[in-house]
């Protein structure tokens, strides 16, 4: 099992960074962006710029979309489900299945549609891309932890390690796939949630004192939920994830700060929708994730006006 054609579905912030790393490293008969019929027509004609300079990438019409050794699934949770439609030219028996998307649900949902085999669990972190526009710019690329739950996923899990070591990504694999996404879903809820509302940056969240207080309230939240869901998530790595905002560019500021400025909607309901659902399931309370629901619910509605 080898990767040689890669095929990006979602051109985000994560999107564009990865698809212009692997573009940089094999060129671009190996790497293609791919959407549905309307998003081709409207972006074909754009120029997109990583870190100043032009991209000359290859995007493609699912509609004649052929089958790729990887795909990575970098849309928003919003279009997980049209990305899914998007997909279907692009996954056979021995496609291999990434997702870099937030929260901790889209490797089910992408099972659920193309089976476990070739899936391996993927989380991006340490990263602080931004996206204006057509233009994206980081400064740190962060790195990708990823890991498998089957043994059956091990020749998956093998050639996606090849593929990275090929193309200059940093990854680690971790043994307990589920603790780092999970991680990933702690450091969201507190960092895109607090910005978002405060309308803050990385820096302001982490010096201001009220601002850090609600931040962190709400990601021990998510510790409580975790270990009711068998997940053991611990003081340590609050502290582990609150270093890792701290290598981030200062001014900079997550996707749903982004959102917010662009005045669309945002990840909310996978971010404290989530945390509330589960705290509900579990009977416990979450006052600083319903803070932070209701405040995002309040600032979105004022898109209209």
């Amino acid at each position: 099992m080898e990767i040689h054609k890669v095929a990006i579905v979602g051109m985000g912030a994560l999107g564009l960074m990865y698809g212009e790393q692997i573009q940089k490293s094999l060129g671009k008969d190996h790497i293609s962006f791919v959407m549905d019929s309307a998003r081709y027509q409207h972006h074909k004609a754009e120029t997109y710029t990583v870190n100043g300079v032009p991209q000359d990438f290859v995007l493609v019409d699912a509609a004649e979309a052929t089958p790729v050794d990887l795909v990575i699934v970098a849309t928003k949770a919003s279009g997980l489900e049209s990305a899914l439609d998007v997909m279907a030219g692009l996954v056979t028996e021995h496609t291999i299945l990434i997702s870099v998307m937030n929260g901790i649900s889209s490797e089910q949902i992408l099972a659920e549609r193309f089976g476990d085999r070739n899936l391996v669990h993927c989380v991006a972190i340490g990263m602080d891309a931004m996206r204006d526009g057509q233009t994206l710019n980081y400064i740190n690329q962060g790195k990708l932890q990823i890991g498998i739950l089957k043994e059956e996923q091990q020749p998956a899990l093998a050639a996606l390690c090849q593929f990275l070591d090929r193309v200059g990504l940093a990854y680690s694999v971790e043994n307990d796939i589920l603790h780092a996404l999970w991680g990933k879903f702690l450091l969201n809820v507190g960092i895109n949630q607090a910005c978002m509302v405060y309308e803050t940056t990385y820096a302001g969240a982490l010096t201001t004192p009220h601002i850090f207080e609600t931040m962190s309230a709400a990601m021990h939240e998510v510790i409580t939920i975790a270990a009711k869901e068998g997940i053991h998530l611990t003081e340590q790595d609050f502290k582990q994830y609150i270093k890792i905002l701290h290598t981030l560019k200062p001014d900079g500021y997550p996707s749903m700060r982004q959102d917010a400025l662009a005045r669309r909607k945002s990840e909310v309901e996978l971010f404290a929708g989530t945390v509330l659902q589960l705290a509900a399931k579990h009977q416990v309370p979450a006052p600083a994730n319903t803070f932070f629901y209701q405040r995002i619910q309040e600032l979105e509605a004022g898109y209209k006006n």
